[in-house]
Parts: C-alpha cells; sequence; structure tokens
C-alpha cells in the first residue's frame, strides 16, 4: 500500500471520527445525565410512595422495577441519538431478552416468586421469619431477592425463589409466642415446691405474659434428673428477652431457695468410679 493510499485511508477515519465525534460525546453526556436524574427520580418517586400509605412491602419492589423501565427508555433514546434505527434497537432488545430469559429462567423464577409474595404475603416486612433455616426480621422485598436481618445482626439476601420454594414460618403471625426452656431438677426435690418457685420467677420476669398463664410441668424423667419443661409466653418483639430473662431469674430464684440444678455426680468406690443421682 503506496503513502497516497494510507493518507486517503487515514483522511476517511478522521473525517469519520468528526461526524460521529458529537453524537457519541451528546450520547455519553445524555447516557450520564440520564442514569444521575434516574436516580433521583426514584428518590423522590420512593418516598411519593411511602407518604401516600402505599403497603411497605410493595414500595420497594416497585421503585426496583420501575427504575429498570426508566433505564431499559433512556438506553433507546441514546441509541437513537447515535443513529441506531430505534426499531431496530427495540427489536435487538427484544431478541436479547429472549437469550437472557432463557438462559436465566431462575433469575425470572425469583421474580415471579417475588410477586406471589406481595399478593399473598406469607410474610411483609417488619415481620419475625424463619425462612430455609434464617430466623430473623424482613428488611425488605425486592424484585429478586428477600433481604433478612437475622437475630446475629447479619444482612442476609434470600433469593424470592428459593425463599418460597420450603417452609417458611412467619412468627409474627399471632401476637404472642411461646418460649420453650428446660430446667433439671433433682428426684430427691418436691415438684409442687419447685413448680411455684419457678412460676413466682416466671412472674417477676419483665415482658412474661399474664395470659395465656406459664406453664412448668415434668417433661421426663432422665437418668440423673426430672425434666421440667418451662413454657413462658412473650410477643414477638420480646421473645429473646424473655428467654434469656426466665433462666436467670429461675437461677437466682432456685438458688435462694437452696435447690441446686440436677446434674451427674460420681464417687470412687474402691477402684470402680459409680455413677449416682
Amino acid at each position: 500500500m503506496d503513502s497516497a493510499m494510507i493518507a486517503e485511508q487515514i483522511s476517511n477515519l478522521m473525517s469519520l471520527l468528526v461526524s460521529w465525534a458529537p453524537k457519541l460525546i451528546g450520547a455519553i453526556l445524555v447516557l450520564i445525565i440520564g442514569l444521575w436524574i434516574i436516580g433521583r427520580l426514584m428518590g423522590v418517586i420512593q418516598k411519593a410512595m411511602e407518604k401516600s400509605g402505599l403497603d411497605r412491602d410493595v414500595v420497594p419492589f416497585l421503585t426496583s422495577l420501575i427504575s429498570v423501565l426508566f433505564k431499559i427508555m433512556l438506553l433507546i433514546s441514546v441509541a437513537g441519538m447515535v443513529g441506531i434505527e430505534t426499531t431496530a434497537f427495540v427489536g435487538l432488545l427484544a431478541a436479547g431478552g429472549l437469550a437472557i430469559g432463557m438462559a436465566l429462567q431462575g433469575t425470572l423464577g425469583h421474580f415471579a416468586s417475588g410477586v406471589l409474595i406481595l399478593i399473598f404475603k406469607p410474610y411483609r416486612v417488619g415481620d419475625l421469619v424463619d425462612v430455609q433455616g434464617v430466623v430473623g426480621t424482613v428488611r425488605e422485598i425486592q424484585v429478586f431477592n428477600t433481604i433478612i436481618d437475622s437475630l446475629e445482626n447479619k444482612k442476609v439476601i434470600i433469593p424470592n425463589g428459593i425463599a418460597t420454594s420450603g417452609i417458611m414460618t412467619n412468627l409474627s403471625a399471632t401476637d404472642h409466642l411461646r418460649v420453650d426452656l428446660n430446667i433439671a431438677m433433682p428426684y430427691e426435690e418436691d415438684f409442687d415446691k419447685v413448680q411455684k418457685i419457678v412460676k413466682d420467677a416466671l412472674r417477676n420476669t419483665p415482658h412474661v405474659l399474664d395470659t395465656p398463664e406459664p406453664v412448668v410441668e415434668i417433661e421426663k424423667f432422665d437418668a440423673h434428673n426430672v425434666l421440667l419443661a418451662v413454657r413462658p409466653f412473650a410477643k414477638c418483639e420480646h421473645y429473646w428477652d424473655v428467654y434469656f430473662g426466665s433462666y436467670k431469674n429461675v437461677k437466682a430464684a432456685l438458688g435462694k431457695a437452696n435447690i441446686k440444678v440436677a446434674y451427674p455426680k460420681r464417687e470412687l468406690v474402691g477402684d470402680k468410679t459409680a455413677a449416682l443421682n
């Protein structure tokens, strides 16, 4: 290739760049500014939906969905600025969407599950739930995921399809929960006496409900003790306060009454070790 042809190619390339540069720069600026405007606009829309009294479960879902639609419209506009036929671009998006949909069937399933959660409401934002073994408070229901703040103060992201594919326990479905505790009582102690001490300790525990009344009964006889079922009731938000507070107060009350918690005792008899109750 001689120098004249090279110069001609460079000239053509420069002409092409000069003709396309304003369009490309304009399109990039529109894309950047458009994304910024969409971000600000979504903040305003979200606040407006919250103030309107719209169900707080629906707000994050609709916000995410509207944001995606706005961004698709922005991309179509930018494509038109650089000379891409809008109809062709929409067709390309449709074909790409079909291909992506085939590849992301699981993701679309999570979307459908999110819609079902919002319609049938097995749980709502703020509920205490047990989903796939994760116990915590529902912070947000998004288009594809449910966000849960676990009891360990961890942010757990569960895809909606997985959340709805197993057993879900909504601990906030009723106004109170039963707190299951167990206490080991020595065989030599009088049950009626211990029962009264434990019930009095539960009544003095903050947030334990008077109705239903706490239950203290014999659950079973172990090798070394009598296992007592201790069942106070509490509001959902006070579950762990009652759980730990009950154990603390019962331990103090039993100690004050000189009743020891049962445990296996061993003594040496000759050369052998014998276990005693």
